[in-house]
């Protein structure tokens, strides 16, 4: 935690070229461009979410829970003077193609699972439905610093379980790590003072709270159809978002394929 608390986290090559590309229109940019641009980006809104906690927080009485609040408390000439060029993924991971393959893996499935989750959020009239959509957007971070700073020890991990598809993750980021990346994610979680309501929406270990598996279903989904929609598991996916949204198993089924779309 103490090392990945001090490191500097890169972001997409298109972020840094969008937010430069509103830099030189800043008199004319307003909150709501800058935090469309960060909200596609899951470490573009970590890094966001992690400074916003800094900013007048002895005299906040609540928390700023997503991307857009977290521009509107800095300012837009503050939030271009703190965030100056992001260094890029592809720069931190040039020469390693594994690497990038594996990190790019992850960021586009937490990009589809916040999609999904969002989708569900708004089907089921719940106010909290950015955080949601952050929450899924992040579920995986402490896995994206993995590969972006020991991509070594995240190979191992995913070539184990290439082997063998039984073994837990759980199981495998104890045995090479020491710890879980949940654990870990949820120590920076609390160190970086995020929001506590998205704290609580990534937390699966309050899966019984419809937040919490509204979350952690949209990640299902997104995972099982990464290669297509062939997937196995897919029909107790189904079943059980139907549970969450109330619709019967076909209605779940077209309204999946139609928020992919």
């Amino acid at each position: 935690m103490r090392y990945f608390r001090l490191v500097e986290l890169p972001v997409l090559r298109r972020t840094a070229a969008n937010l430069e590309d509103l830099r030189d229109m800043e008199d004319d940019v307003d909150a709501r461009m800058i935090a469309d641009v960060v909200s596609a980006d899951p470490l573009m809104t970590l890094k966001l979410l992690a400074y916003s906690a800094t900013v007048h927080r002895e005299r906040r009485t609540t928390d700023v829970e997503t991307a857009r609040e977290a521009v509107v408390l800095i300012g837009i000439t503050p939030f271009f003077r703190t965030f100056g060029p992001q260094p890029t993924i592809e720069e931190h991971l040039h020469g390693q193609p594994e690497a990038r393959a594996g990190l790019t893996a992850v960021l586009r499935r937490a990009r589809r699972a916040a999609r999904f989750a969002m989708a569900f959020a708004a089907h089921r009239g719940d106010h909290d439905a950015p955080v949601i959509h952050e929450a899924a957007l992040l579920h995986d971070f402490a896995e994206m610093l993995l590969w972006l700073h020991a991509p070594e020890l995240a190979l191992q991990i995913q070539q184990r379980q290439r082997q063998d598809p039984t073994l837990r993750s759980n199981t495998v980021q104890r045995e090479l790590l020491g710890v879980t990346l949940a654990e870990i994610q949820h120590a920076l979680m609390v160190d970086w003072h995020l929001p506590e309501l998205l704290i609580r929406i990534t937390d699966d270990s309050h899966a019984e709270a419809s937040q919490v598996r509204n979350v952690l279903l949209a990640i299902r989904i997104a995972r099982h159809t990464s290669q297509g929609w062939d997937n196995p598991a897919i029909p107790d996916d189904v079943t059980d978002i139907s549970h969450l949204l109330n619709l019967g198993p076909e209605p779940t089924l077209s309204l999946l394929h139609d928020i992919e779309r």
